[in-house]
């Protein structure tokens, strides 16, 4: 039998990117794929508001396979930025504004909203029956009880207000439920 030896292939080595050189405007499209790769640059910077600009600059003259997803990153930046802005005055404001969200059906970012109250007003009892009201929407049964009993404790006339309100009827069947709610029963 004859030993064949295999010869090893050649291993490509990743060279380092050299810089390219600006197209200084002579192909717009080289141009519109700069500026894409810039914007793109400054998103993982986390400066939205530039990358939102660029972005918006390039988007009417995107070429057709990178056009979605210049209006995908635009969304990503509009979002971002906009989460960068929110400022509110009271605590208040700031929970209607996470109720809202949790009325839109954005859980995730009403979460970040209540936790970011909670962090700052942990005594806000109007921030921990949110929380409650989130947690039974999403069925996280056991938060729900700890938040609403919370709720509860910081200002009773939360439980009259939990007896009537829709967005506890999954947590209905639950024992530990209508024991916080009726507790004289």
């Amino acid at each position: 039998m004859q030993q064949t030896r295999e010869t090893p292939m050649p291993r490509r080595v990743a060279r380092p990117a050299a810089a390219k050189p600006r197209s200084g405007g002579n192909d717009p499209q080289q141009r519109v794929l700069e500026d894409y790769q810039s914007a793109l640059e400054l998103m993982q910077q986390n400066k939205f508001e530039k990358a939102r600009t660029a972005l918006e600059k390039i988007a009417r003259d995107a070429p057709p396979e990178i056009a979605e997803r210049v209006r995908v990153y635009l969304a990503v930046c509009e979002r971002n930025s906009a989460k960068e802005s929110l400022q509110f005055s009271t605590p208040a404001e700031h929970y209607d504004y996470a109720v809202s969200l949790l009325n839109n059906g954005n859980f995730e970012e009403a979460r970040d909203q209540f936790e970011a109250i909670l962090a700052g007003a942990p005594e806000a009892d109007f921030a921990h029956y949110g929380m409650a009201l989130l947690s039974s929407m999403t069925g996280q049964a056991e938060e729900a009880l700890d938040h609403l009993a919370r709720a509860i404790e910081l200002n009773p006339s939360n439980r009259i207000q939990a007896r009537s309100d829709p967005d506890f009827i999954d947590m209905a069947d639950d024992p530990r439920f209508t024991e916080l709610l009726y507790p004289e029963t």
